[in-house]
């Protein structure tokens, strides 16, 4: 099945300039640390669905030292953390490849932990990707998650037009419906903590500088239009979520050890 690309330049640049280079979803490497929060990762083999650029592979392979598989469906988006893998001396430990919507390119039990960070959110069959995740696991691996989700109301206009601005395939679901997918795909222990409030902070503090100090930057490299879409992107995100429409939260489970 064809992928259409939906990261522009415009957009990747706009996120790494917000979220630090390598990132396309917020936190950092704060966010990476609570992913794996708990876990032993020295020499363990992870798996990163939806990889983006790579930055929290790197930051995987560099403080927790894991081995790191990163897939992404944009091809320009591996390609590019491809080459960044060699610049940091990476190539040996963090390793990137386009994969099609579908069955994992992997064997069963090939990685000790999957994590995923604002990519299941755009998958329409999370069912389907959970239960690969869990397949490609071996028994008694943690699948880690950090997502966007929505409330259980309808979509407001101010959604809609969020929706529009952002340009992106989204599938959202309550963070209710996103842990008994989990559940459904097979995993065990699992749970779910809200963290709305968190980046209902994070989301403020970004639009401030996007008005403010980060402005001439990204008008230098975005140009004068392209900056203010991406301010009023911003505005409306900030919106939402102060709504209690766009939401965000962490959950996890784990493989059984047996069956």
């Amino acid at each position: 099945m064809s992928h259409e690309n939906e990261y522009p330049d415009s957009l990747i640049k706009c996120l790494e300039l917000i979220w630090g280079d390598g990132y396309m979803a917020p936190g950092g490497p704060g966010n990476v640390a609570n992913l794996l929060d708990s876990i032993d990762t020295h020499g363990k083999r992870i798996l990163d669905i939806g990889c983006g650029l790579g930055g929290p592979a790197f930051e995987m392979a560099r403080t927790h030292g894991a081995e790191v598989v990163g897939i992404d469906l944009e091809a320009p988006l591996i390609a590019r953390a491809q080459r960044a893998a060699k610049v940091h001396g990476l190539e040996n430990r963090c390793s990137f490849q386009t994969v099609e919507i579908g069955p994992l390119p992997f064997d069963d039990g090939s990685f000790d932990v999957v994590v995923s960070s604002g990519a299941f959110t755009q998958v329409a069959d999370k069912i389907g990707v959970l239960g690969e995740s869990l397949r490609v696991l071996r028994p008694g691996g943690e699948l880690r998650c950090y997502d966007w989700l929505k409330n259980a109301g309808d979509y407001s206009d101010d959604m809609q037009y969020w929706f529009e601005l952002e340009g992106i395939t989204y599938g959202l679901e309550t963070l209710e419906e996103y842990a008994q997918h989990i559940r459904d795909a097979g995993f065990e222990q699992v749970s779910a903590r809200d963290a709305t409030d968190w980046y209902r902070v994070e989301a403020r503090r970004e639009y401030a500088l996007m008005q403010g100090d980060l402005y001439p930057r990204m008008v230098e490299l975005l140009g004068q239009a392209d900056a203010d879409y991406r301010v009023e992107n911003w505005r409306v995100l900030v919106l939402v979520i102060d709504q209690g429409e766009m939401r965000q939260g962490y959950l996890r489970g784990t493989r059984p050890a047996f069956g």
